[in-house]
C-alpha cells in the first residue's frame, strides 16, 4: 500500500502517523514545501520518498509531483494532510487519481456551516437557526428576521477566525464596515448559558466509530480569542450516552469513512445538545496528546490499524485529563518550575505553542491527568492563579 502525506512536516503529529503507518508495512511518501533536510529525523527515517514543491497552492505543481510518485511506486492508495487548510487539496488529489476517501463533492457538506445544518437536522440534532448572506444589502433584512443578538461567522471558515458578536445596532454597523464581501457570512442566533463541548473520534472503513471521546471547554473559543483569557479543556471518564447516540447518528449521516472527526456542540443547562460544526479531521493543537494521555493509547497506531483493516481495541478511562493554558501577558503566582515540582506526578506534558496558534490556544499548555474532578480543579487553579 502507498500512502501519501501532504505537508508531512506540519502539524508535528504527522511524523507519528508516518511512523505508525510505516511500521504496518505501508510505503509512506510525502509532498511538501520544505527541503528534505528540513524534515525531522523521524520523518527522514520512515518516508520512502519525499518530493519538494515550491508551493502547495499551485495545483499543477502538486499534480506533477503526485504523477511522478505514482509512476515510480504505483497507484497511491491513500492521501491525507491531517490539516484543515489542505482538506480541499487532499480531496482534489483523490478525485484526479481515483484514490479512496473524501472527494470534493462530499467535502462540501463539511466545508459550509449552512450545509452542515441540513445534515445535522437529518441526524435528528437540534441546530442554531441562521441564514447566509453574500452582500451587505442582505445584512439588515437578515438581522430583522433573526433578531439581535446574533453571531456572524464565515460560512466557509475554520474555528472562530473572523467571527463577530452582534449584540447592538452599533455592532452591526461595525461589522458592515469591516466586511469586504469577499466571503459569504452565516448569521445565527446567539445562544447564552451554554457549555461548548465535543464528540470526537475515529471511523473505520465501514463507517463505524471505533474510538470516541468528548472534551469540554471552560470557555468558548470566541471568548478565548477576543479576550485572550486562560482556559482549560477536560476529558471525564464517562461520555454522556445522549451525546454518544447523537454523535454517532451525525457521523452516519455525513457518511465519512476511515478518518477522524471532531464535532462541536453546545450543551444547554437542561442537558440538551445543539450541533454546531462537523470537522472532517482530528481536533487541532495538542488535542491528540490529550486523547493519548487520557486513554493511555496511541491514536496514530489506532489509525494505522484502521488503514490496514486490523481490529481496533476498545479504550476507556477512569481518569480526568485536561489541557491547561497560560499566557505570557499574565503574571502568575507560581512559576512553571513551581508547577512541575508541586505536581510532577500529575503533569504529563508541557507544550510551548507556536506564535501563530498562541492567540487562540495560549502560550504554554500543560496536560494534567488525575483521579478526581476535585483534584483536577485544584491543579488548574494552581497553574492559572495570578498575582493581582
Amino acid at each position: 500500500m502507498n500512502y501519501l502525506l501532504i505537508s508531512p512536516n506540519f502539524p508535528k503529529s504527522q511524523e507519528y502517523f508516518a511512523k505508525r503507518l510505516s511500521e504496518k508495512g505501508i510505503t509512506v511518501l510525502g509532498i511538501g514545501t520544505e527541503t528534505y533536510d528540513e524534515l525531522s529525523p523521524r520523518l527522514q527515517e520512515v518516508i520512502t520518498e519525499y518530493f519538494k514543491v515550491n508551493n502547495l497552492e499551485d495545483y499543477n505543481e502538486v499534480l506533477k509531483a503526485v504523477a511522478f510518485l505514482t509512476y515510480k511506486y504505483g497507484k497511491i492508495d491513500r492521501v491525507e494532510s491531517n490539516n484543515e487548510y489542505w482538506l480541499e487539496l487532499d480531496a482534489k488529489i483523490r478525485e484526479d487519481f481515483n484514490i479512496d476517501g473524501v472527494k470534493p463533492s462530499q467535502l462540501l457538506l463539511t466545508k459550509y456551516k449552512s450545509r452542515m445544518k441540513d445534515v445535522f437536522r437529518k441526524a435528528g440534532a437540534r441546530v442554531v437557526e441562521g441564514l447566509s448572506i453574500s452582500n451587505k444589502e442582505e445584512l439588515a433584512p437578515t438581522i430583522e428576521t433573526l433578531g439581535l443578538p446574533v453571531i456572524a461567522k464565515p460560512d466557509n471558515g475554520v474555528g472562530a477566525a473572523n467571527t463577530y458578536k452582534l449584540f447592538t445596532q452599533e455592532d452591526v454597523e461595525n461589522f458592515r464596515n469591516t466586511w469586504d464581501e469577499s466571503v459569504s457570512y452565516f448569521l445565527e442566533q446567539y445562544i447564552d448559558n451554554a457549555v461548548l463541548c465535543t464528540y470526537d473520534g475515529l471511523i473505520d472503513s465501514e463507517g463505524n466509530v471505533v474510538f470516541d471521546t468528548s472534551f469540554t471547554y471552560s470557555l468558548p473559543t470566541l471568548e478565548l480569542i477576543n479576550k485572550a483569557q486562560d482556559y482549560y479543556t477536560d476529558i471525564e471518564p464517562k461520555i454522556d450516552e445522549k451525546l454518544v447516540e447523537l454523535g454517532k447518528n451525525i457521523v452516519k449521516e455525513f457518511g465519512m469513512k476511515e478518518r477522524f472527526f471532531h464535532i462541536e456542540f453546545f450543551k444547554l443547562p437542561g442537558g440538551e445538545y445543539i450541533a454546531l460544526e462537523y470537522n472532517n479531521r482530528i481536533a487541532g493543537g495538542i488535542t491528540i496528546d490529550l486523547y493519548n494521555y487520557a486513554y493511555n493509547c496511541d491514536l496514530c497506531e489506532l489509525y494505522a490499524k484502521v488503514v490496514v483493516g486490523e481490529e481496533v481495541p476498545k479504550y476507556e478511562t477512569d481518569n480526568y485529563t485536561a489541557t491547561v493554558s497560560r499566557r505570557n501577558k499574565y503574571n502568575y503566582k507560581y512559576s512553571e518550575d513551581d508547577v512541575n515540582i508541586e505536581y510532577h506526578e500529575k503533569i504529563r506534558m508541557v507544550e510551548y505553542v507556536p506564535t501563530v496558534f498562541a492567540e487562540a490556544m495560549g502560550d504554554v499548555i500543560f496536560i494534567v491527568t488525575v483521579g478526581s474532578k476535585e483534584e483536577l480543579i485544584e491543579i488548574i487553579d494552581f497553574i492559572q492563579e495570578k498575582i493581582d
